[in-house]
């Protein structure tokens, strides 16, 4: 009991409050927190065991964290921690406050000297947890800012290192979208960055989901496996802008990313993707199909079914199972390949009777029915940059064994051109 009651002693908050004691907590915390300095302002004791700061901040970090800003910093101080000579905190809680992370190499810290007298005073802090309910947490990617922003977060020791938990707030990073966050965990050692579990999404109180847990080395070993599955998500939002008028949906499927090292030229990995309630709009080639055919419906294409699977071993890319259809109109079913941006493959095309009137002796391509559909293989070549196919060359040789069929659908493409150019204002 005299040992506690010290504590509430005037003596002991002229110390902590001196400014031996501040520079005592800076030279302690960045030793804790392995930075090679920090600064405190100036700290208030507010009860025996308790004392606040308005604000925290140490750059140059040695391990996972490279720097740390808090604002409004209130600590819990355990007495008992002194007989095991540790300044411990059982409690650090920060209003607001950036930390930014690192990936980095275990180097031996410098041992700085003491004083003889330093043998009687705790020689480390001790910190069981850090909480703060709005943080950014940061890195550099693709030479830009990325992370977390406006998030709850949790730090706690894990050996020499920390773990990170936090909830809410949002993901900026180059190449995606910005996603809602629901959890992180992660730890980052000498050796490994370990993603326990991340849990995203592009509207926190939707129905859709991203979920992703991953191992990286970066020590000698930099192998990289990740496995992520996705669920709802609006295909939208992750588009070029070009597509985005196009292009609709929400999708489904999941995600094996492997590699010796991060690079893309050492990964391999497969996947499956599943649309649903996907739509087509307006597309050039749809509208060209449109005139064609004379067949409005042709404009918007409401799929019944999209999906594929892919897998990759660089630089090949092979898409398998490739199955699109809106019932009653047409199907497509194959598989293709891509290798240092060359394309192969065939895929098998679909379409209903009503759909190929345009066409000539349409049974002379689409030779086979099944299913309702009159079914034709379509060979695929060229470049991702230049695709070619094989059917086209069959449909004009059609028109050209049927003079009359050309003439018929000049006349009516002519027919189509006059409407826009005098009839569009009548």
């Amino acid at each position: 009991m005299c040992g506690v009651a010290v504590f509430y002693s005037p003596l002991v908050t002229r110390y902590v409050e001196s400014e031996s004691f501040h520079r005592a907590m800076e030279d302690e915390t960045a030793k804790g927190l392995h930075f090679p300095r920090s600064r405190y302002s100036p700290i208030r004791r507010t009860s025996a065991f308790t004392a606040q700061s308005e604000s925290f901040e140490a750059r140059n970090g040695e391990k996972a964290m490279k720097s740390l800003d808090g604002r409004g910093i209130t600590a819990t101080f355990d007495p008992l921690g002194v007989f095991v000579r540790q300044w411990r905190f059982t409690d650090v809680r920060v209003q607001s406050g950036d930390v930014e992370i690192q990936i980095y190499k275990a180097n031996p810290e410098a041992v700085a000297p003491k004083p003889w007298f330093s043998i009687f005073l705790p020689n480390r802090v001790y910190l069981k947890k850090i909480e703060s309910e709005q943080a950014n947490i940061t890195w550099q990617f693709r030479g830009e800012r990325a992370g977390f922003f406006g998030t709850q977060l949790l730090i706690t020791p894990h050996g020499p290192d920390f773990e990170y938990v936090a909830t809410s707030g949002r993901l900026k990073m180059a190449l995606l979208p910005d996603l809602e966050l629901r959890r992180a965990h992660l730890l980052i050692t000498k050796t490994l960055l370990t993603i326990y579990e991340i849990d995203l999404a592009s509207d926190v109180g939707s129905a859709e989901s991203i979920h992703a847990q991953a191992n990286a080395g970066i020590g000698k070993d930099k192998s990289v496996n990740l496995r992520a599955n996705f669920n709802q998500v609006p295909i939208r939002s992750w588009l070029p802008a070009d597509w985005k008028q196009h292009l609709a949906g929400s999708a489904s499927g999941d995600l094996h990313w492997a590699g010796q090292d991060p690079k893309l030229e050492s990964s391999s990995g497969e996947g499956s993707l599943r649309v649903s309630n996907g739509r087509i709009d307006n597309l050039p080639v749809l509208e060209k199909l449109t005139e064609l055919a004379q067949k409005k419906s042709f404009e918007h294409l409401e799929l019944n079914d999209c999906s594929l699977s892919f897998g990759w071993n660089y630089p090949k890319i092979e898409i398998n199972n490739i199955a699109i259809e809106e019932r009653g109109k047409f199907r497509i079913e194959g598989e293709m390949s891509i290798e240092q941006r060359r394309l192969r493959g065939t895929i098998r095309l679909g379409l209903t009777r009503e759909y190929l009137d345009w066409l000539p002796n349409p049974e002379e391509v689409f030779s086979r029915k099944q299913d309702g559909y009159l079914w034709t293989n379509v060979r695929l070549f060229g470049t991702i940059d230049d695709p070619g196919q094989d059917l086209s060359p069959r449909i004009i040789e059609l028109f050209k064994q049927s003079p009359g069929a050309y003439l018929s659908l000049f006349f009516r493409q002519f027919e189509g051109w006059l409407k826009r150019a005098f009839g569009s204002d009548h």
